[in-house]
């Protein structure tokens, strides 16, 4: 391999992208847009759930349980009901997630020692925020419940109920379980696989239609030079794109990086360079940039989005599913970012996930080479 010639290909393929001001600019503003619309209006924590109460009992005992899900935060009282059809109406125009009902018999039930009901009505629509929710107030109503039970006993004199049983909670890594703090890192890969995916996906394409493949083929080029020529330019804008992205994770959005900023950015350009090598495959598997950006979006775009642990996960997909997902390299960035960021293990945890992206990169790197040098042929 000649040095001085795949520098000149880097150098043609950097004038273009410098000459194309629009996809420049689009490429520089995708990472801060995707950021912003995903690290803002994409949030996964339910909280100030819409609640609507109708108290058919009217006691201090029903109050005090209205005001236990008025002080949390994880509730927003937004109106109070007279009857059934305000609940119905409520929630059949979105002003109400949760209905809470308060029979009548409530506060006697309470007094005399019996189970004391409380009706809760969701909204099912939306089923995984219902599911949460509906465990929300279910933790909140037994734990009020479990109280006032320990109460009426220490009122006797028979001393306060203990559970024999404490269970003490310790969250790690995401002590406030922020979705912000993973779907920050994971986006990064998503964003990444969009940059060399997507673009390198029309370069030898473009280049078939606008007639200057032949040209490039009648010069010395080697196929392997010609692909590291090639992806030299998106892979300088893709590390671009990733220093962006931390940036504005890191201060921005404030996501802890607890680990190697050095084993970040070394698997990140591990990630990039398979990613563009990917793209550079399907850019000379087809001579039209219609199909090609097509193939792109098929085969990187929407499985680095979906089947890598992003947002979604993976251990509750279907078994054939799951197997798919594993010949995914975004699902092994994903947890590299994630760990990195939140965990901040090193390689001595990480070195399973770096095996696979440097086997998918050479092996995707030769494949490329290959299909260049059948179509020099």
């Amino acid at each position: 391999m000649n040095f001085r010639r795949t520098r000149a290909v880097a150098r043609k393929e950097f004038l273009h992208i410098v000459r194309d001001a629009r996809s420049l600019i689009l490429a520089l503003l995708l990472p801060f847009v995707m950021l912003i619309l995903f690290g803002y209006a994409l949030s996964l924590d339910v909280d100030q759930i819409p609640t609507i109460v109708y108290d058919r009992d009217h006691t201090p005992e029903s109050r005090d349980l209205i005001r236990e899900f008025t002080g949390s935060r994880y509730f927003q009282v937004v109106a109070v009901a007279n009857n059934y059809r305000d609940i119905d109406r409520a929630i059949d125009r979105s002003r109400a997630l949760l209905g809470i009902v308060i029979p009548e018999t409530y506060s006697k039930d309470l007094v005399a020692g019996r189970d004391a009901q409380v009706q809760l009505i969701l909204d099912g629509s939306d089923s995984n925020t219902a599911s949460i929710a509906i465990g929300y107030a279910d933790g909140l109503v037994q734990a009020y419940g479990a109280r006032l039970r320990s109460d009426a006993q220490a009122q006797k004199g028979a001393g306060k109920i203990r559970t024999p049983v404490e269970p003490r909670i310790r969250v790690w890594y995401n002590n406030d379980l922020v979705s912000r703090n993973y779907i920050v890192p994971g986006l990064i890969a998503v964003i990444l696989m969009i940059i060399a995916s997507l673009l390198t996906s029309l370069t030898i394409a473009r280049e078939w239609e606008t007639g200057t493949m032949e040209q490039l083929l009648s010069t010395p080029v080697r196929p392997t030079e010609l692909v590291l020529g090639k992806l030299s330019a998106y892979f300088a804008l893709g590390i671009t794109d990733m220093v962006i992205c931390l940036l504005i994770g890191v201060f921005v959005f404030d996501v802890p990086l607890k680990g190697s900023v050095l084993l970040l950015l070394f698997s990140s350009c591990l990630f990039l360079f398979g990613s563009l090598c990917w793209g550079i495959l399907l850019s000379a598997s087809t001579r039209s940039q219609l199909i090609a950006y097509q193939l792109g979006t098929l085969t990187s775009f929407l499985p680095a989005f979906l089947l890598s642990g992003f947002i979604y996960s993976i251990e509750n997909m279907p078994v054939a599913i799951q197997v798919v997902s594993y010949i995914v390299p975004a699902r092994y960035f994903v947890t590299i970012l994630k760990t990195i960021f939140l965990k901040g293990a090193g390689i001595e945890v990480l070195w399973g996930q770096l095996a696979f992206l440097f086997l998918y990169a050479a092996i995707v790197f030769v494949f490329a080479s290959r299909k260049l040098r059948q179509k020099v042929a």
